[in-house]
This record gives C-alpha cells, sequence and structure tokens, in this order.
C-alpha cells in the first residue's frame, strides 16, 4: 500500500489473496451498513481490485463475464455507480477509468497523481480536504464525495527524459 497517507495503482496486480482479502472486508464493511453485495457489484468490484490500476467501464464490460460473456452494460454502471457511493470505488474523470479503493469510507477525498507519460497513479491524500469541507460547510452544501486530479510525469518518467 505504500507510505502512510497514499497508496501506488502502478505497483502491478495483487496477488489473488490480497483480492480475496479485499472482496471479503468490503463485503462485510456492507453488510455492517445494511447494504447487499450483488454478484454484479463483486464481480466489478473484483475486477477492478485484479487489475491494480484504473480501468475503462469498458474493458470491465468485456471481462465481466466469467464464461467470455460480456456484461450489459447497465449492470456494470449500476455497480459502478453503488461501488463508488460506498467509498469502494473512485471514478479519475480525466482518463475516464475506475479504480478500486481499500483505503477509506465513502466520505474520504482522495486525489490522484496521474503520469501523463506511462499512465501510472498513485492514490494520495487529498490536500486541503478539510478546508474544502469547512467552506462547503459556511455555504451550506454537504460534500458528498471529493476527487482530485493532477497531471504530470512519475517517478520513473522523470528519471528517463532527464537521462534523454
Amino acid at each position: 500500500m505504500g507510505d502512510a497517507g497514499h497508496h501506488h495503482h502502478d505497483d502491478g496486480p495483487p496477488t489473488a489473496e490480497a483480492v480475496s482479502g479485499a472482496l471479503a472486508a468490503a463485503d462485510a464493511r456492507l453488510t455492517s451498513e445494511g447494504e447487499r453485495m450483488t454478484p454484479a457489484r463483486l464481480r466489478v468490484l473484483e475486477l477492478l481490485l485484479a487489475a491494480g490500476e484504473p480501468v475503462k467501464a469498458y474493458a470491465l464490460i468485456a471481462r465481466f463475464g466469467e464464461d467470455g460473456q460480456p456484461a450489459k452494460p447497465p449492470t456494470v454502471y449500476r455497480a459502478l455507480e453503488f461501488l463508488e457511493r460506498k467509498g469502494l470505488a473512485h471514478r479519475i474523470a480525466s482518463i475516464s477509468a475506475y479504480v478500486a479503493c481499500t483505503e477509506g469510507g465513502p466520505a474520504h477525498a482522495a486525489a490522484f497523481l496521474i503520469c501523463d507519460c506511462c499512465g501510472a497513479t498513485a492514490e494520495v491524500t487529498a490536500p486541503l480536504a478539510g478546508a474544502l469541507d469547512r467552506a462547503a460547510r459556511e455555504a451550506g452544501y454537504d460534500i458528498v464525495r471529493t476527487t482530485v486530479e493532477a497531471h504530470g510525469r512519475c517517478p520513473a518518467c522523470r528519471i528517463a527524459a532527464d537521462a534523454a
């Protein structure tokens, strides 16, 4: 998971044991909240976790069926919306992709560092999240979710560019 305050999504796919453990933890959390982990939600979360990196919705649709059959798009989009609402997945709008999250609950603020060169991502604690929450409360708003996206170059791509 990396240093305190952030976890990387660019370390490659997690082990089957890690995916299984994360699925069990997500199911237990949802059950404790009175929610259900339907087979579709479970499968979409499994695909996100197994990828270990952001995945586009069409790829999830194509990989959905364990028998090689694609899912119906509304099935995957409904599951993604639910997982995002529950803090189990994030949508990274600038790259039109989704990534699993095992770090926080539904209300945690996420920030993504996205490498424009290789596509690596890292999720970090959103800076100034507390200040944004205070400003929203003062304005009478209730923030449901916050996602910050920053584009640049990861350390490996910066080193490669400097060496060139």
